[in-house]
């Protein structure tokens, strides 16, 4: 095992899934040591978070700067390895990568193959044109309105699941799409209403298109973004929570979250399996 020295300033019961962190000596697998690198899956298809920077064809993003950042920690390069969103669950049940870091969502539902240092908090948001803002003065009036959102991801359900809650006999009309971008699409085209994508992700998109689209209210649902680690590799958990920490510790956390504009998803300390 490899031994590395690192800060730890977590300490503390996380639920029944958490890792006891104590400052140490922390051990990474054998085989990631003798390696010298950890494979991590990505999908650059989600800015800020992870993209191929247009000018230089380069990854970009925060998860890029993060993991590059958790790698000098750990002394450990960062094996960045490209592949589908459908493929995130097998490829980590297999064996091929050692880690995801891609804006992955934390759910209950992947606990069963994969554990995950939750990183960042995140929630679906509503928003809407801007020549349409007046329109739209509260949440409340999107009840009875078009709203669109990926059809790949939870938020179909966790839309439908306020619209429930909050509009009674006039609820939101859903509209899948085969992305983010897609619903974006449609709503410049004025098929639909409003749309809902990751509150992480409206900064950028917002800076992209000045003028163009105003969020509404807060998130529908509190949700977490997480490094997936596979079940049964317990020293690489405590390895990637150990360097999480101590980049919070020491402000390079911070220093990140501004440069992409996430301050307001920061997380006070890491946590595992957070997601519900």
């Amino acid at each position: 095992m490899k031994r590395l020295l690192v800060a730890a300033a977590f300490v503390g019961a996380m639920g029944a899934s958490a890792l006891s962190v104590q400052a140490g000596a922390i051990e990474l697998p054998a085989e990631i040591a003798k390696r010298g690198s950890i494979k991590v899956a990505l999908v650059p298809n989600y800015p800020p978070m992870e993209f191929r920077d247009p000018a230089t064809n380069t990854l970009s993003g925060f998860d890029i700067d993060l993991g590059e950042a958790i790698g000098r920690k750990l002394g450990i390069k960062i094996e960045w390895q490209e592949t589908s969103f459908d493929q995130f669950m097998p490829s980590i049940s297999t064996g091929r990568v050692d880690a995801i870091l891609s804006g992955f969502t934390d759910y209950a539902s992947r606990h069963e193959t994969a554990t995950f240092i939750d990183y960042l908090r995140t929630g679906p948001h509503f928003f809407v044109q801007q020549s349409r803002a007046a329109e739209f003065k509260d949440m409340a009036a999107f009840c009875g309105k078009k709203v669109g959102a990926s059809r790949r991801t939870m938020f179909p359900a966790m839309i439908n699941a306020w619209s429930e809650k909050s509009c009674g006999s006039t609820p939101v009309v859903f509209v899948g799409t085969d992305g983010s971008a897609d619903a974006r699409t449609q709503l410049k085209q004025g098929r639909i209403d409003a749309a809902v994508q990751g509150n992480e992700t409206l900064p950028y998109i917002m800076d992209l298109e000045p003028g163009a689209y105003t969020p509404v209210g807060t998130p529908i649902a509190p949700q977490f973004i997480g490094i997936a680690i596979p079940v049964k590799e317990k020293a690489l958990q405590q390895a990637m929570l150990e360097a999480v920490d101590a980049l919070i510790a020491d402000g390079s956390y911070k220093t990140l979250l501004a440069k992409w504009k996430l301050t307001d998803n920061a997380l006070e300390k890491a946590t595992i399996n957070a997601g519900q």
